[in-house]
């Protein structure tokens, strides 16, 4: 409503201009592809492979074998050349293939307050001498805490025996040694109160009632103390989590009702190192605050591997702590629009987690605390107390109840894939990713590749002819394409070739061996998965525009290649518009060509050309969106044309341009032209070329010649 200003006085307005507008995601290079895990057709930033490991996960089991997916390899090899930053696309079988449904995977808080928690009460009435232990069974194992003389040092612990020291007093004792159990974080908390220890279960629910305390030394010990009133949960969802990527990988228990078998130790017997753990801390009844731990699936009791904490969450709404805006509650959905597929962005908070998102919070306490400082009730009047999760921790799961992980055993890799099995996908699989990636506005890479589609594939080519369409569409990106499967012939290669026509895609043959990190063998790959980092080390030594090929920026991270190729050989494959894979003595595999797919001999049937072109686009695109909706004076066209020649000046001096032109006056923008609101440039522009063709004439003379200057 506006403002009615009637009489005098002093008036104060707000004007927010804190909204921050979201930057396009600019990586080096784009990779499409399966993987182990991770969330399906979003696009993703990894900004390293110990980053891409963590949310796409590496090797996988198939049948009896363990493998790995072109796309991790792909990633491994452009972060070992150099690469600085990786836009990482997962899709899946489009038929929802065994091996990776598209699943989340749904863990919930069981509502219980600390009546649910096993408790018990000693008052110990004997001094404690050395050797004196006082021991807790939790589950199967006893732990021992060992009174001794401190004066010359008490032994170090090594759980599950530990050594606290005996104090001047009983009082003393006790203190030191409810602080050495709190330390020791084995599942029992303990409070000291002269005499007396208060002990209460960590985690509530029936099974604290099994654990027991033991006093004595040597041989002789007493049952002093067995925690009674632990009571299981209502099995009301406090709040419910999910994790950030998809598939049952992600799954550690089949069952939507408990967490699964565990070991004695607390170690889940479907736990991995991809999937993840649960674990609530720290309830705190008197503020309405918990800790909300994300534990890797392969640790255990006494060995947590934390993956992150956050501290103090709260189900209050109106609190800063509100666990939806301290972890996060957003997750992305395709929408399409007009024929172009969008991501669109549910939920409120941005992630701060890295692994999981709160999906709803079941029990809500606003104003956890009243005015009052009483602790509020909710509508039917039962207090807030109740609301929060009990201390306690559990597995992720889907809510279908997917067993993990079940891989097909037909699930074709490496030298292996075929037209109609590449790492069990289909062209068509590839369409929605290669579709969002097309939003310019929201995405900018240099590269892409879609290692593991190939042309000749019957089924494989329609992704091929997808990306090379996205990068004619989007005019700023290159595809490095692989025409044919493990063994082609050298005629299946040259015949693949000539289908394509474009500049915006290369191609490279033959296959080649590369040293997997992950399995610690090597397997066979198309030369897509190691060819962005060719180009990242390209780029960091020289320039895009350099070429990508030769002795000095053309070296391959491989072992070998499928065929050592001729001369003969070599002369075929790059006059069909093909680059070879030369092996040199001493050297090593190069790649050897930098043309691209374009039948037409012209300056852009060259790749260094290509994404010179690319390069400059890109820039001064940029440059020329800070002009729109500028006057269309002269004032606007000389900001254009101090930002663009220097540009390209330094261009110039880089090796990329033998002469450039920029015209922007009132010679192309006439009368006609400004009063139609544009504002047009002309950029003339000579690329360098490169010497592929090196000519070395020898004239044997006579002897007692005349050499002529």
């Amino acid at each position: 409503m506006a403002e009615q200003i009637v009489s005098p006085g002093v008036f104060q307005r707000e004007t927010d201009q804190s909204f921050i507008t979201p930057a396009p995601v600019e990586v080096g290079a784009a990779i499409v592809g399966p993987t182990v895990k991770g969330p399906i057709e979003f696009p993703t930033v990894v900004t390293s492979f110990a980053d891409y490991k963590n949310k796409f996960g590496t090797t996988f089991i198939s049948g009896s074998s363990n493998l790995e997916f072109f796309t991790s390899i792909a990633a491994q090899k452009y972060f070992a050349n150099g690469g600085n930053s990786l836009l990482v696309t997962r899709v899946v079988s489009g038929s929802g293939d065994s091996w990776d449904s598209a699943t989340s995977s749904d863990i919930s808080a069981n509502q219980g307050a600390s009546s649910g928690f096993a408790k018990g009460k000693i008052t110990l009435v004997n001094e404690f001498t050395s050797e004196t232990e006082f021991q807790i069974t939790v589950g199967s194992t006893e732990f021992r805490f060992i009174a001794g003389d401190n004066t010359g040092g008490l032994p170090a612990d090594n759980n599950p025996v530990f050594y606290f020291a005996s104090g001047s007093s009983l009082s003393n004792t006790v203190t030191n040694l409810v602080a050495k159990i709190d330390g020791a974080s084995i599942g029992v908390d303990s409070t000291a109160n002269s005499a007396e220890i208060q002990l209460t279960a960590s985690i509530a629910g029936t099974a604290g009632n099994l654990i027991t305390v033991d006093t004595g030394s040597g041989s002789t010990f007493s049952d002093v103390l067995t925690l009674a009133g632990g009571t299981d949960g209502t099995g009301t969802k406090a709040f419910t989590l999910k994790t950030i990527g998809e598939g049952t990988i992600l799954n550690n228990s089949i069952s939507t009702t408990d967490d699964g078998t565990q070991y004695s130790d607390g170690s889940l017997v479907s736990g991995s190192k991809d999937n993840l753990r649960y674990e609530v801390t720290g309830v705190n009844t008197a503020n309405g605050t918990f800790n909300l731990s994300i534990r890797r699936g392969d640790d255990n009791t006494n060995n947590k591997i934390i993956l992150e904490t956050f501290v103090g969450c709260s189900l209050d709404p109106k609190s800063d702590n509100y666990i939806a805006k301290i972890v996060g509650d957003q997750y992305p959905s395709p929408v399409t629009e007009e024929g172009q597929t969008f991501i669109r962005i549910n939920g409120e908070y941005q992630n701060r987690s890295k692994f999981i998102y709160v999906s709803s919070v079941e029990l809500p306490t606003p104003d956890y605390l009243r005015i009052d400082g009483e602790i509020g009730t909710d509508s039917n009047n039962v207090s807030y107390e109740s609301s929060l999760p009990s201390a306690q921790s559990g597995s992720f799961h889907s809510a279908t109840g997917t067993n993990i992980p079940t891989y097909s055993d037909g699930l074709k890799t490496f030298d292996g894939i075929t037209g109609t099995n590449s790492q069990g996908l289909v062209g068509t699989d590839y369409t929605t990713a290669l579709n969002i990636l097309k939003n310019t506005d929201e995405y900018r890479f240099a590269t892409i590749t879609i290692p593991g589609m190939y042309n000749e594939g019957a089924s494989q080519a329609t992704a091929v002819a997808s990306a090379i369409e996205l990068c004619e569409g989007r005019g700023d990106a290159f595809l490095i394409a692989d025409l044919v499967k493990y063994g082609a012939t050298l005629s299946t290669v040259t015949t693949e070739a000539a289908e394509l026509n474009t500049n915006f895609a290369g191609s490279y043959w033959p296959w080649v061996s590369v040293p997997s990190t992950e399995l610690g063998r090597n397997v066979w790959c198309p030369v897509s998965t190691v060819m962005q980092g060719v180009y990242a080390a390209n780029d960091r030594v020289a320039a895009p525009w350099f070429a990508p090929a030769g002795l000095n920026r053309g070296g391959l991270p491989i072992v070998r290649t499928e065929y050592k190729l001729t001369q003969a050989l070599r002369d075929k494959l790059y006059d069909n518009k093909v680059n070879p894979i030369a092996t040199f003595p001493r050297v090593g595999p190069v790649a050897y060509g930098q043309k691209t797919l374009q039948k037409k001999a012209s300056a852009l049937d060259r790749i260094n050309v290509r994404r010179l072109l690319i390069s400059l686009k890109n820039f001064i695109g940029d440059t020329s969106k800070n002009l729109v909706f500028e006057q269309n004076t002269t004032i606007t066209r000389n900001k254009f044309l101090n930002a663009v020649n220097p540009f390209l000046e330094s261009v110039q001096q880089r090796q990329g341009l033998f002469a450039f032109r920029v015209v922007m006056d009132e010679s192309n923008n006439t009368a006609e032209a400004i009063d139609r609101n544009q504002l047009v440039g002309q950029i003339f522009i000579q690329p360098t070329k490169t010497a592929e063709f090196i000519i070395l004439d020898y004239t044997i003379q006579p002897t007692g010649a005349t050499f002529n200057d």
